[in-house]
């Protein structure tokens, strides 16, 4: 069922797409992922525990003479950073581009020494036994940034020193934008964003046919040319989802469309949203021991609201004329489906499981979050929204011109002399039988006839008061009922009470 938000502007919007957005994959080497396997390597070559750096200094120079080589042949530079905390790599790759440009290649490598998990020899003494184990530690590591001719701007990060656990990174939305082109549909985008396409429900279609398989390859082709040392292993490298996020956009022809709607549904977001509706979002029941907040920042390019269950996070952007819901999920086991389980001793059956981190599990991620980024949407369109209202009030509160292009004033309910003519028009006598220039007189006796008769020209000129043909009398507009019932409640709960004087 259509969303209520998109029914309610379905005017202002000129596309809605869902796709994948920030995608990061890991790749482990199953021969030496973990210390028994490792273990068993170094066995089978003679290599006892403690002389671990005999078998991976090699390991090291090797990926460090084919970085260096790889930046050789693209005629870029390695640079290395002193220290990664506080430096934006981003930043620095935005600077290179704006002087590169985008043709599809291999950008400046980056060079860092970052924490990482490694291996560490142990003994026991009481026991007699040697082995390895997983620890903390340091090594130097790259980022390979590039501009693949399929997937757009990524990176690949290759640690120099075992277990070799490599990340990838990419976005979907420059995947999608060259599928997009190879059938040769306009685009337009702006920053990860499409803010024009020429079909928008052939883009939809193509961001729901990724095919994994195809990606996958990709991801060994990277490896075998950033991480040359896989060739020593026979079983290659085991991708699984380290990060995966959807992004729901919601495309408005103008930005001043979308701008005085985003601010009412960003404040009734923050402060309606509760954590059952968070775990509804996610459809989870609610549990006390989850994790769960929210918060809300104002950032360059707009504002951002997040609410966070776990290591899953729902959040609303305002990029320029679109409106993102972003779902984002850190661990996708958090999520169960029915699929075949095997049991230790065998035995095959289907029933309710947690997914698995392979990245073939994307096919299902992706209608999960879109899922989620639905049901979100839907909850927003039941928030309440006062752009109506806000409209309403700004056109009562300006100048307006009849056919002879005289002005006549607004009407500021802070007035007195406005306030005092409005909540007299309200009077209960005059909702059945009407007002008029005498009726009203009595009401205000300080008015003369002629004041009156202005006074009732300029509420029809905002649209106050529509006046019965052939009569002298006149009724409240829909317009004008709520205005006044507004004045009333401001007179009422706001203004008389903050001027009754305080008890000392």
């Amino acid at each position: 069922m259509k969303a209520e938000l998109l029914k309610r502007y379905e005017q202002d919007i000129v596309g809605v797409l869902g796709c994948f957005d920030r995608v990061v994959v890991t790749g482990a080497l199953t021969e030496v992922a973990y210390p028994d396997a490792l273990a068993g390597v170094l066995h089978r070559q003679g290599i006892r525990c403690f002389e671990l750096g005999q078998f991976a200094e090699p390991l090291r120079l090797r990926i460090r003479d084919n970085a260096l080589a790889q930046a050789q042949a693209a005629g870029v530079t390695v640079q290395y950073l002193a220290k990664s905390k506080g430096v934006r790599r981003e930043a620095l790759i935005e600077q290179v581009l704006a002087v590169r440009g985008q043709p599809p290649g291999l950008v400046p490598v980056l060079s860092v020494m970052e924490s990482c998990t490694t291996f560490k020899p142990w003994h026991d003494k009481t026991t007699g036994r040697s082995g390895l184990k997983l620890a903390p530690g340091k090594c130097a590591t790259d980022y390979f940034y590039l501009i693949d001719e399929e997937l757009g701007l990524m990176y690949v990060r290759v640690p120099t020193w075992l277990p070799c656990r490599l990340q990838i990174y990419f976005n979907a939305h420059h995947w999608l934008a060259r599928q997009l082109q190879r059938e040769g549909i306009a685009l337009r985008m702006e920053d990860n964003a499409f803010v024009e396409c020429a079909d928008w429900q052939r883009g939809q279609e193509l961001a729901q046919s990724f095919a994994v398989a195809r990606w996958e390859q990709k991801f060994h082709e990277l490896a075998a040319r950033f991480c040359p040392v896989v060739e020593k292993f026979t079983r290659g490298y085991h991708w699984s989802v380290r990060q995966v996020e959807y992004a729901l956009d919601v495309v408005f022809a103008k930005r001043e469309r979308l701008t005085p709607l985003y601010e009412p549904l960003s404040r009734e977001a923050v402060l309606t949203v509760r954590v059952s509706d968070r775990a509804r979002f996610w459809d989870k029941r609610f549990s006390p021991e989850a994790q769960a907040g929210s918060d809300f920042k104002t950032l360059v390019a707009g504002t951002r609201i997040k609410h966070v269950l776990g290591r899953q996070s729902l959040k609303m952007y305002d990029k320029g004329r679109v409106l993102r819901i972003e779902a984002t999920s850190n661990d996708i086991t958090f999520f169960r489906h029915h699929r075949k389980v095997v049991s230790r001793q065998g035995r095959e059956e289907y029933k309710l499981a947690a997914l698995k981190k392979s990245i073939y599990s994307l096919t299902d991620v992706v209608g999960i979050l879109a899922a989620v980024c639905r049901r979100s949407l839907d909850f927003l369109g039941t928030l309440a929204d006062d752009t109506a209202a806000r409209h309403d009030l700004d056109r009562i509160s300006r100048s307006v011109r009849d056919e002879q292009h005289r002005p006549w004033r607004g009407f500021n309910l802070f007035l007195q002399q406005d306030l005092q003519v409005l909540l007299a028009v309200l009077r209960g006598e005059f909702l059945i039988h009407g007002l008029s220039n005498r009726r009203l007189r009595a009401v205000l006796p300080d008015k003369t006839a002629g004041q009156l008769a202005r006074i009732l020209r300029r509420l029809r000129h905002h649209g106050l008061l529509k006046k019965v043909g052939g009569t002298y009398r006149y009724y409240l507009s829909e317009l004008g009922r709520r205005l006044l019932l507004a004045a009333r409640r401001l007179t009422d709960h706001v203004i008389l009470p903050a001027l009754q004087p305080q008890p000392a």
